[in-house]
């Protein structure tokens, strides 16, 4: 049964309270061959899943939250902390193994990589497959309160500069989302090189910046929730998992569609960072989580979709069958997944998104 987000973080609060006072020297680990300290996002795991790998393999788990792709990029390409998982998206993840950052994963070790679907297999962003192993995927979409939202202003990103909703906006948190909405709402590529073009969504954001109340990462869950907020953009599954913290008997309605100018698709992915201090420890965690009855409920705990299709015969037929969850054929074509870009346009949206803040 599913705990609830606010119980899951409650949990996951106490996990990284206890591995802070036990030390620091590597994420509070003083015994590496029998702990394996995970980085991951927020609201993104099934907390029993975790317990129970421990029960399994007598395998302590150092459990750490992060809120954006970049974030943990700088963090681990800092040295500062050492990891045995990290849970990228697909654009980082060849980042990461570009720089040379990941370790190869065994794949002796990880058997349960057979259930692996075929089409997330030797991934764009992975093409030898030996790097990565996809956790979870899903969509990105705008999420609206019926009760303040006019349903006349629904269908596209232009709904996030639309004045009627000022201080009522929340907005990613991130530079590669962020810019990246602006660039579809223009009718552009997310993966475009073209200067201009990402210049001109730049200043759209600055032009909406006034519009919006924060811009938030899992802030917005509570925010939405609790009716402080009209409109957001965020990913579909944790659509579905609001829509579940709140209940049948909630005063807030929520809603939420795909943009028509299109929007994104990712998949988030299980990585070795380089020099790992447990990597045996890191394939058994990984394999764990591939079990089709693992990952059936962990996919359950957090709403997003799973690439096993074993998995997800195991699932509640409302979310085996939900094309929202799982759009094929045309429904696809809406989509674009995001690249990793060259390095001076990676720097360009780091200035550009200083500007945005700071304007």
């Amino acid at each position: 049964m599913k705990y609830g987000k606010r119980v899951m973080a409650a949990v996951l609060a106490a996990v990284l309270l206890l591995t802070m006072c036990i030390g620091l020297s590597a994420c509070g680990s003083s015994d590496p061959e029998n702990t394996i300290n995970v980085f991951n996002w927020g609201e993104y795991i099934d907390p029993e899943l975790l317990d129970q790998f421990e029960e399994e393999t007598g395998i302590r788990v150092n459990y750490t939250t992060v809120s954006t792709c970049e974030e943990m990029y700088a963090k681990i390409r800092s040295g500062g902390v050492s990891y045995d998982i990290v849970v990228p998206s697909d654009y980082m993840v060849s980042r990461m193994a570009e720089e040379g950052m990941l370790e190869e994963i065994e794949w002796d070790n990880v058997p349960n990589a057979q259930y692996i679907d075929e089409d997330f297999r030797n991934p764009e962003y992975d093409p030898q497959g030996k790097y990565s192993a996809p956790y979870q995927w899903g969509t990105v979409a705008i999420i609206y309160n019926k009760d303040m939202v006019d349903e006349e202003d629904l269908g596209g990103w232009d709904i996030l500069w639309n004045e009627k909703y000022d201080g009522n906006i929340l907005m990613f948190d991130n530079s590669r989302d962020a810019i990246g909405v602006a660039l579809k709402y223009l009718g552009y590529s997310y993966n475009t090189t073209d200067e201009d073009q990402i210049r001109e969504a730049a200043e759209m954001l600055k032009k909406q910046k006034p519009l919006v109340q924060a811009y938030v990462m899992d802030q917005i869950f509570d925010k939405m929730e609790n009716g402080e907020a009209a409109i957001a953009t965020y990913y579909v599954g944790d659509y579905y998992l609001m829509i579940d913290e709140l209940g049948e008997d909630s005063e807030v309605d929520l809603g939420f569609y795909i943009p028509e100018e299109g929007s994104n698709l990712y998949v988030d992915a299980l990585c070795i960072p380089k020099g790992a201090q447990n990597k045996e420890g890191a394939e058994a965690f990984i394999d764990f989580l591939l079990r089709p009855e693992v990952m059936a409920q962990n996919t359950e705990w957090i709403c997003y979709s799973t690439a096993e299709s074993a998995a997800r015969e195991l699932l509640p037929e409302e979310m085996r069958d939900n094309d929202d969850m799982y759009p094929t054929g045309d429904a696809l074509d809406q989509f674009e997944t995001y690249i990793n870009l060259p390095q001076n346009i990676r720097t360009l949206y780091d200035g550009l998104w200083v500007q945005i803040l700071s304007s």
